[in-house]
């Protein structure tokens, strides 16, 4: 006790975030490594190719709304998507996913409905935007860019084939992999969370406040406070409602969009499985249809 005394102030403040970030978090990434260890066991590429539609268009639509049924927050999402990818889902597919899962969801919904007044308006305007920022990265994947995202050095986890050992058997392979992928993503998330509390402690909101006078710069600001904030999709709404007063309607959306898609711990969890290549061409095609969208928002 006497160590944490003798501490500054910022610094125990930094320390309090960054355990309710790891906190907040900590339980969402370990139900996306245990998912992440069942798809591994359990989902082979002939189940894959046996339900995923054959038109390549409708597999972009299949990725962004099958988060309505297979919710994940974006903190345990990278690890299902790499584990997918390699179960041969494409990546037209698979991000979609990424993109729209930590937002359509219904827990996510609901809570988006509770916080602004049980309005369907923002919830609407937030389903819509991460709906076209989906279909948009996945027409991007699918039809003109190289659509092979993992890391060329990334270690895959395939171990075999378990379609011949018993339940009981498989369901400990599925943990086994859980466990090695919650210690593995969990290493990214802990890095992550310490440079967001930080951010969040040594750069002054109200600096953000200041700049953000007309409509673009407005959104901007809400993006990158966001990004610094780092929060759970479940909680980043009761935020967003607070701000509506002084950023608007159009930012905000900004601020409800972007979060779940791109922050530091999700961006620094992506680093470990995806092409840099790609993160940048995701982290540019969403900010940018985002921009668009609040844009619009704002005039209409």
């Amino acid at each position: 006790m006497a160590i944490f005394q003798n501490l500054p102030d910022s610094v125990l403040q930094w320390l309090a975030i960054f355990l309710s970030i790891i906190i907040e978090a900590l339980p969402f990434v370990l139900l996306g490594s245990i998912l992440s260890g069942f798809i591994e066991v359990y989902l082979t590429p002939d189940i894959v190719n046996k339900y995923l539609p054959k038109q390549k268009f409708l597999r972009i639509l299949f990725g962004t709304f099958v988060g309505f049924i297979f919710p994940s927050c974006e903190c345990g999402i990278v690890p299902i998507i790499t584990r997918f990818l390699e179960k041969k889902v494409p990546s037209y597919t698979a991000v979609p996913f990424l993109t729209t899962a930590p937002i359509i969801n219904p827990i996510v919904l609901f809570a988006t409905y509770s916080a602004f007044g049980n309005s369907f308006y923002v919830l609407t305007l937030r389903l819509i935007g991460a709906i076209i920022v989906a279909v948009s990265l996945g027409i991007l994947l699918g039809f003109f860019v190289n659509d092979n995202i993992l890391r060329d050095n990334y270690v895959s986890h395939e171990h075999g084939d378990y379609s011949q050992i018993s339940w009981g058997k498989k369901a400990f392979h599925a943990l086994a992999h859980a466990v090695d992928e919650f210690f593995d993503t969990g290493r990214y998330l802990i890095f992550g969370s310490l440079v967001a509390s930080a951010m969040q402690i040594y750069i002054p909101t109200q600096i953000l406040r200041t700049v953000g006078h007309t409509p673009l710069l407005a959104i901007l600001v809400m993006m990158l406070m966001a990004f610094i904030l780092s929060l759970c999709s479940e909680a980043d709404a009761f935020i967003g409602a607070s701000l509506l007063s002084t950023f608007g309607i159009g930012p905000v959306t900004a601020f409800l969009l972007i979060g779940p898609m791109v922050d530091i711990k999700n961006l620094l969890m992506m680093l470990k499985s995806f092409k840099v290549r790609f993160i940048g061409q995701f982290v540019g095609v969403s900010s940018t249809v985002i921009i668009i969208y609040c844009l619009l928002v704002g005039v209409l």
